[in-house]
C-alpha cells in the first residue's frame, strides 16, 4: 500500500480513482464525517528494541541515557531509554496504518499537549489508541473538516509513555454523483 502526501493526489484519490485503501484501517473511517466525537480504536501495537532506540537516537537525539547503555545505566533513568521523539515517530506509524484515513487525510498543523509521562525501554510494546475529541467543518474551505484526537499509547503494565492531542485536515465525503 502507498501512501501519498501529495494533496493533489489525494483529492484525485478521493474523487473516485480506481484505489484500493481498503487495508488501511479497519474502523471503516474513511472521510471527516466517520470521524465521531467520544468514539475510540484500537490502532495496534509497536515495540522497541535497544538495537532501533539507540540507532534513532545516534542519528536525533544523541543523548547518554539514549545511545549509551552504561552511561544510561548510571543516568537519570536507571538504564537505555527510547527518545520521546522516537516513541512519538512510532506511534505516527500506527496512527497512519490503522487511524488516518488514506483517500481523505490532508495532513496536520502540529499536536497540542505532547506527553512522555513514562519512559520506553528496550523490549517494550505500546499499546496505541485514538479517542476522537472534537470534529468541526472548516468555515473557509467547505471541502474538509477539522479532526482533533487524543492519542494514548500505554506500555504492558498499562503506564502512559505518550499522550498527544493530534489536529487533522480530512476531506469531507464526495456529493454522489449523478
Amino acid at each position: 500500500m502507498e501512501y501519498f502526501c501529495d494533496i493533489p493526489v489525494i483529492l484525485q484519490l478521493g474523487r473516485g480513482a480506481d484505489c484500493d485503501t481498503a487495508g488501511v484501517n479497519d474502523h471503516g473511517l474513511s472521510y471527516f464525517e466517520d470521524y465521531v466525537p467520544g468514539a475510540t480504536y484500537e490502532c495496534g501495537s509497536v515495540s522497541f528494541d535497544q538495537a532501533s532506540i539507540v540507532a534513532f537516537a545516534k542519528e536525533f537525539d544523541p543523548q547518554p541515557f539514549h545511545v549509551d547503555p552504561v552511561a544510561a545505566a548510571a543516568g537519570p533513568f536507571g538504564g537505555l531509554i527510547a527518545s520521546g521523539w522516537h516513541t512519538a515517530s512510532a506511534v505516527m506509524r500506527v496512527l497512519v496504518e490503522n487511524y488516518l484515513a488514506a483517500e481523505s487525510s490532508l495532513g496536520s498543523p502540529g499536536l497540542d499537549e505532547v506527553r512522555w509521562p513514562h519512559p520506553v525501554r528496550p523490549g517494550d510494546t505500546l499499546r496505541v489508541q485514538a479517542t476522537v475529541v472534537e470534529t468541526r467543518r472548516s468555515l473557509s474551505k467547505p471541502d474538509r473538516g477539522i479532526v482533533k484526537t487524543l492519542i494514548e499509547a500505554v506500555n504492558a503494565e498499562g503506564l502512559p509513555a505518550f499522550r498527544g492531542t493530534a489536529i487533522n485536515f480530512m476531506l469531507v465525503r464526495p456529493a454522489p454523483s449523478g
